[in-house]
């Protein structure tokens, strides 16, 4: 079987770093076919305008989709996993807090066969450059989710995850916004996942550079940890 990797990238108001994330993603090479999904979640700072030059272009490798409003990372990523055509999917952000060049090591526990899903963990190293408060938000939600799923994670927020398409395809996520790491989490859990971590490269941004998460999120994914243990 020819493998193939679909990189679906959720997009909000990212005019400073899109085509330099496209072009990291681009330039890695994991010895595989890929195919990069990009989902424009209604920014308004001429990300959309750019994101069209980009259809433009004729790279057929690139696929690009747009919400008629804002609705959400969540929303952003169903749309995305919804138009996949790999048999691997993985989770991109384009703030470049991500390096690309993880990517060999995050799809090769799949290809092997010794799992069905990757997480890239920032923590199973030591802390990387990362807010104080965010290291310490994102320690304790991993531990809350983790006494729930029974999954030994250290980075249960991590965006870099790696799934197979076919699990995937098969899970319903409804979460909107951030709520979509408790979720999926908890989702690949009831199905007994063989799910491991890899260590990968971080570059935290702060909030005057855009970071887009606060408080109101950690305690939303609290909520979401408790709620999908226990109903879909």
């Amino acid at each position: 079987m020819e493998h193939k990797l679909s990189v679906v990238i959720p997009v909000y108001n990212e005019t400073e770093t899109l085509e330099e994330i496209l072009r990291q993603v681009k330039a890695v090479d994991i010895g595989i076919k890929k195919e990069i999904v990009l989902v424009d979640d209604y920014s308004t700072d001429g990300t959309r305008e750019l994101l069209q030059k980009i259809e433009k272009s004729g790279d057929e490798s690139i696929q690009v989709f747009y919400h008629d409003f804002n609705q959400g990372k969540g929303a952003a990523l169903r749309t995305g996993f919804q138009n996949v055509t790999g048999d691997i999917t993985i989770v991109q952000d384009a703030d470049l807090e991500y390096d690309p060049q993880d990517y060999p090591k995050l799809i090769q526990p799949i290809l092997d066969g010794e799992a069905d899903v990757v997480y890239g963990s920032r923590f199973t190293e030591g802390r990387q450059r990362a807010l104080f408060m965010s290291y310490f938000a994102n320690r304790f939600l991993t531990f809350f989710s983790n006494l729930f799923t029974g999954f030994p994670l250290t980075d249960m927020e991590t965006c870099y995850k790696v799934i197979k398409t076919s699990i995937l395809k098969e899970i319903s996520l409804r979460s909107d916004r951030f709520g979509f790491e408790p979720e999926l989490t908890s989702k690949l859990a009831k199905r007994k996942c063989r799910l491991v971590e890899v260590p990968i490269t971080y570059r935290g941004r702060d909030y005057g550079q855009g970071k887009k998460i606060n408080w109101k999120d950690g305690v939303a994914a609290m909520f979401h940890i408790v709620r999908f243990r226990f109903k879909d």
